[in-house]
């Protein structure tokens, strides 16, 4: 059930109707059905996945809360394995098969399972060892409700493609509830809807030349083919994610839940450093807080700080995907930024000069990684990246209006980034307000189409 169909907008409008008509004591289990619903619509087989995990980490949690001295640790080690050897086996299982079968000259789907990537298996166990991780570390009560844990693993808004949500900021919520103010309703739905323009009159247009690019490169040679089809797919998975989380967020405010920001315009980041501040927040900072920091962060002198940003980020890569692509596209950025960290690049944390050509050479260093996010094969990387730096130019891949577009784009992101044009838009007369609505709707009506539903980039991981 995508986000971007009739289907889930029906599926919504019920649960919205259920939960606010029902008795506070039943929305809870509303809330945990529906979400289990929603996962059984991807694969029902796999929902009892999703309940053993949230079983194994509420019972662990329980225990170790009272534990001591060792057995709380082998209670942290058995949550911890459950969830990555879950990971492990969907997710990497055909990968290291194929790795070691072409280590022991044999053919590469020698070991090969057919195997069905569960929904949102990566999001939903980083989410959970977070919690697991916090009760250990005594930052966080376990939760005593089943219920309760099973809604904050599964509910549907945030469960595919995040953000990834940290305990004490859901249950703040959940159990502090209130129902939305007039001013929070209004963000809601201006995010919703503008999160599937983002989507559908955005990320999608673009999608079709990245995808007809990167499905027969050798069928459009030259550096200007190249760099057009490369930066297709840069500004489709921005505002593919970006649009998902958006909806997310505003979805979950309808339901009375606040959740984190994961996108603060990373494209107008001025060094790779500040673009992971701004580019899926809830990861950076997952990746920051459970493995940076643990591996033991910048202390122990440069050396240390460089290795330990280089492991962070290649294990960050390998959890996007199971192939050396993502690993290298991890080490990529990790190399860049232990070598900003050397140079004392990108420690700015205020909005200071917008720095256009800083802003350029990052989002052209960002654009450059994108190639072995995107390419299906190591060897096909490589060819694309000798295309974008050698050999005529070839042909531009973009009509016309996609180059006005993308200049407005940038125009709007510049407005949000003085301005702030969104949320001053949700407090504005509601003439205004409406306007704005109507604008996005009609934007949606004439450019949002395409012959089939185009899933959301993040879906797969």
């Amino acid at each position: 059930m995508l986000f971007h169909t009739t289907h889930f907008f029906l599926f919504m409008a019920a649960v919205l109707g259920l939960f606010y008509a029902s008795p506070r004591s039943w929305r809870r289990v509303i809330l945990l059905a529906a979400s289990y619903y929603f996962y059984m619509c991807w694969n029902a087989k796999l929902v009892s996945l999703i309940v053993a995990l949230t079983a194994i980490d509420y019972a662990a949690a329980r225990w170790l809360w009272e534990a001591e001295g060792t057995r709380r640790k082998a209670l942290l080690a058995v949550s911890l394995a459950s969830n990555l050897g879950f990971l492990g086996f969907f997710k990497y299982y055909n990968f290291l098969a194929g790795n070691a079968a072409l280590f022991l000259g044999m053919p590469a789907g020698a070991f090969a399972l057919n195997i069905i990537l569960p929904m949102g298996i990566s999001f939903h166990t980083f989410q959970s060892m977070s919690y697991v991780i916090d009760v250990y570390r005594r930052q966080q009560a376990p939760i005593v409700n089943p219920v309760d844990y099973a809604l904050y693993i599964a509910f549907f808004p945030q469960m595919v493609a995040g953000p990834i949500v940290r305990a004490h900021d859901f249950f703040r919520d959940l159990y502090n509830w209130k129902p939305p103010a007039a001013e929070e309703q209004l963000r809601g739905v201006l995010l919703v809807v503008f999160g599937l323009l983002k989507k559908l009159a955005i990320a999608d247009q673009f999608a079709k030349i990245a995808d007809a690019y990167f499905r027969n490169p050798a069928a459009s040679p030259g550096w200007l083919a190249a760099w057009s089809g490369v930066t297709a797919f840069s500004i489709q998975i921005y505002f593919d994610f970006s649009g998902y989380t958006d909806m997310a967020i505003g979805l979950a405010q309808l339901l009375g839940f606040h959740f984190p920001e994961n996108f603060r315009r990373p494209y107008l980041s001025r060094s790779i450093t500040e673009f992971w501040r701004r580019w899926h927040i809830s990861l950076s900072s997952w990746l920051r807080d459970y493995l940076y920091i643990p591996l033991g962060g910048n202390r122990g002198g440069g050396l240390r700080t460089y290795r330990n940003l280089m492991l962070t980020m290649l294990l960050g890569g390998l959890w996007h995907g199971a192939s050396w692509n993502f690993v290298i596209w991890g080490g990529l950025h990790g190399g860049l930024l232990a070598a900003e960290r050397a140079a004392g690049v990108g420690r700015e944390r205020a909005r200071l000069s917008f720095g256009p050509l800083r802003v350029a050479l990052t989002f052209a260093l960002v654009t450059i990684s994108w190639v072995f996010f995107r390419a299906a094969t190591l060897a096909e990387s490589t060819q694309i990246l000798g295309r974008m730096f050698s050999g005529p130019p070839g042909k531009l891949l973009w009509a016309r209006w996609h180059i006005w577009f993308a200049v407005l784009i940038v125009i709007l992101a510049v407005a949000e980034e003085r301005w702030d044009w969104t949320t001053r838009l949700v407090r504005a007369p509601a003439w205004a307000y409406a306007a704005a609505i109507g604008a996005f709707l009609f934007c949606l009506e004439l450019i949002g189409f395409t012959d089939q539903p185009v899933p959301f980039v993040y879906f797969q991981f």
